[in-house]
């Protein structure tokens, strides 16, 4: 899997490629600004981008912005935006795309080497992975909407499938069976009006309309 970083910070990019590579993957390039990264982007054509959501020059919104652009010019590159702290808006722009191979991980997250990397596999194999912080923040807004029909339990195994989790990894932290994550999975569908299609997908666009506002 070819991966192209960009981060403007010399300590950290270093020690993200390095993250990386020891992971299985290949990072193909390691830029410091949103323009080298569209560069790269153009010649190397890489399985997933990460990206820093604030780069040079302005320090603002330089990365978020970009990975938006690879998102519309390159919808088969996946994108794992990486932020300091939980930034709604942009993350909300990053949701609004509406299509699956998104992730966006707390930087903190990267020094879980094993989960940032598992959250890697999942968005380039096509799903989304959210940070559980991101994930509790809208989860706040979407139990106090009184149009919400989710119960308890299915907020439990929603939030925990926008983390990118597996079935059988929802089932062990929520300490209840698989057949029982699947009928959850099941009535979530059901209620976020996610038509029947591909295992994948389905996750994917549930975990979207899930966290949008």
């Amino acid at each position: 899997m070819r991966v192209i970083l960009a981060d403007d910070s010399v300590l950290i990019r270093p020690g993200i490629v390095k993250v990386l590579t020891d992971g299985g993957f290949e990072v193909v390039a390691a830029v410091e600004d949103a323009e080298q990264l569209l560069r790269a982007v153009e010649e190397h054509k890489p399985d997933c981008v990460v990206v820093d959501v604030r780069m040079p020059p302005t320090h603002t919104d330089e990365g978020i912005r970009a990975a938006l652009t690879i998102r519309r010019l390159y919808p088969q590159t996946a994108v794992m935006v990486l932020s300091q702290y939980v930034e709604e808006r942009y993350a909300n722009d990053l949701i609004s795309e509406g299509s699956g191979s998104i992730g966006y991980l707390l930087k903190d997250r990267i020094a879980r080497v094993r989960d940032f990397l598992d959250a890697m596999r999942v968005v380039v194999s096509g799903g989304s992975a959210f940070d559980p912080e991101v994930v509790a923040q809208f989860r706040v807004r979407r139990n106090t909407d009184p149009q919400d029909r989710l119960s308890a339990r299915e907020h439990d195994v929603a939030a925990l499938m926008a983390e990118g989790r597996s079935n059988n990894a929802i089932a062990e932290a929520l300490r209840i069976s698989p057949s029982a994550v699947e009928k959850f999975l099941s009535n979530i569908f059901t209620k976020l009006d996610i038509p029947s299609t591909n295992g994948t997908n389905r996750r994917v666009q549930a975990v979207l309309k899930y966290l949008r506002r």
